[in-house]
């Protein structure tokens, strides 16, 4: 990356934050009529959850400076917000929670809150609100300190999620290994055989879903009588390494039995470690590899194959 594109990345991030935190200013402007801070409204907003904490869990969750936090929980103790006990596995912990006290400020808090964005959201389309909701779970996706362990739902594709997967692994791959236009045009063809064939007995289509995000896909589609090909086999770059591509390929393997077919294909390049690395995980084996001229450039094209 040169350092014009650096500086215009980090420009366009700040430009955001300047834009987000207008909007969250305006979102909390009832706190002025509020006893509470936004930083105790996230403290009570945090412990309204149900489940009892300690300081320490609440201070690495929210980011707090633990003397400010100290301060602020005494504070709430003394207003009979919350309560302490001893933890049962560590007896230098105290177990925090709200009483009922505790819950009767912090309700009208949430309703005021849930009021507003609510407000906020109605001055959008229903297609746009969706569209704010996964552009901001995708970005606490990327920027979260780990991978989101989350349950992964494996599903159909939605109108729209097909050519997005086109778009998405294209756009990768583009970026990543230098790969052309033409190997789009061989994923929008998959897609293209696939919806207008139509054939739920034959061939199935999944997403991976993570808290209504799309982080994978897979795409089973008839070769011939026995022999299915696996196709559109993906799984985000930052969800890698935690069996989500095991998930897509067990789904392909228990539909293609029910289904009659007797081989799995699938075609890949030497140089893609992770995919190759998942066929040897799930049993593949390479039967051939030949050196050809696609996507514009000069690869190793393997094919692999499973015996059902």
């Amino acid at each position: 990356m040169t350092d014009s594109e650096a500086l215009r990345r980090a420009q366009a991030v700040r430009h955001f934050n300047r834009f987000y935190t207008q909007h969250i200013g305006a979102l909390h402007e009832h706190l002025a009529k509020s006893e509470f801070s936004l930083t105790e409204v996230r403290v009570l907003h945090e412990l309204s959850r149900g489940r009892a904490q300690t300081a320490s869990v609440l201070g690495r969750s929210l980011a707090l400076d633990s003397g400010y936090l100290s301060r602020l929980l005494t504070n709430f103790e003394r207003r009979s917000l919350i309560t302490r006990r001893p933890s049962e596995f560590d007896a230098r912990q105290s177990l925090i929670s709200l009483t009922e006290s505790g819950h009767a400020a912090y309700a009208p808090l949430d309703t005021a809150a849930i009021k507003e964005v609510s407000s906020l959201l109605a001055g959008l389309n229903p297609l746009a609100q969706e569209q704010l909701i996964t552009a901001m779970k995708t970005i606490e996706r990327l920027l979260g300190a780990e991978p989101s362990h989350e349950l992964v739902v494996l599903r159909q594709p939605q109108s729209g999620e097909c050519g997005w997967l086109v778009h998405r692994q294209a756009q990768w791959f583009r970026s990543q290994h230098g790969w052309d236009q033409s190997f789009e045009g061989l994923l929008a063809r998959v897609v293209a055989d696939y919806t207008q064939r139509s054939d739920p007995v034959r061939e199935m289509c999944w997403v991976a879903d993570q808290n209504g995000l799309v982080v994978g896909s897979v795409c089973l589609v008839s070769v011939s009588t026995t022999v299915a090909g696996v196709r559109l086999l993906w799984v985000e770059p930052d969800m890698q390494r935690l069996g989500i591509g095991t998930q897509l390929i067990n789904a392909c393997l228990r539909f293609a039995r029910r289904a009659g077919y007797t081989k799995l294909t699938l075609t890949t390049a030497s140089s893609l470690i992770e995919p190759r690395q998942l066929c040897e995980r799930t049993g593949f084996k390479v039967v051939a590899a030949s050196p050809e001229r696609r996507f514009g450039k000069d690869l190793t094209i393997e094919r692999w194959e499973l015996n059902l």
